[in-house]
């Protein structure tokens, strides 16, 4: 168990202080970069990528944590699978943020130990919870993707591309959570991630 804690502290550490590569290319390579953007309007979409950019944090902490008591194969398997992806989409937000000039949240490394705290507790509730805690994450996650794609300058097609591609693989997660026995969470659950997801988009928005 020592040396899981370990380990686990050692991947928290590189995620937060390192740069993400990668695995697949970005989904926007081929589109050219907008020069019709403003300055305001750079900064503005920076923001947004910044949120995203934390969102993918919160995403990584909450797969390790619930594969740290996990022991079904099967969900194990998924949820590597997913946090891979999601390892992509963390790399596009760091990147698409450099290119419009923008930072990342000063708020990550709170936001990964949460996140990894609350996937955990899922994990040893009961394994369907986990998976419906799972789908209801990245239904939520959808849903805030689709607000920013509504507020982007359509010009900046390179920033849309990202978010709609980010979008469409949260949504196959959410299918996949709730095919392998993923149960609808208790109303009083959801709203109170709902609220979680609120204030975090608010604050890292701006932090």
């Amino acid at each position: 168990m020592i040396d899981q804690i370990l380990i686990e502290i050692d991947r928290g550490l590189k995620l937060l202080s390192t740069p993400t590569k990668n695995n697949r290319d970005r989904p926007d390579k081929d589109i050219p970069e907008s020069s019709s953007l403003t300055t305001l309007e750079k900064k503005t979409h920076s923001k947004y990528m910044r949120v995203n950019h934390s969102g993918e944090i919160c995403a990584q902490g909450l797969y390790r944590g619930q594969l740290f008591f996990n022991k079904n194969k099967d969900i194990e398997s998924k949820l590597t699978e997913a946090a891979i992806e999601e390892i992509d989409h963390l790399a596009w937000c760091e990147s698409r943020i450099n290119e419009l000039n923008g930072s990342k949240s000063k708020l990550n490394p709170f936001l990964y130990i949460s996140s990894f705290g609350i996937g955990a507790l899922a994990s040893v509730v009961d394994e369907k919870y986990n998976l419906g805690f799972l789908s209801e994450t990245e239904s939520q996650v959808a849903l805030h993707l689709e607000s920013h794609i509504k507020k982007l300058n359509p010009l900046d097609k390179k920033t849309l591309k990202i978010i709609k591609s980010m979008k469409e693989e949260e949504e196959a997660h959410k299918i996949s959570a709730v095919e392998m026995g993923g149960v609808e969470l208790p109303n009083t659950i959801k709203k109170i991630m709902s609220l979680a997801s609120k204030i975090m988009t608010t604050t890292t928005y701006e932090v």
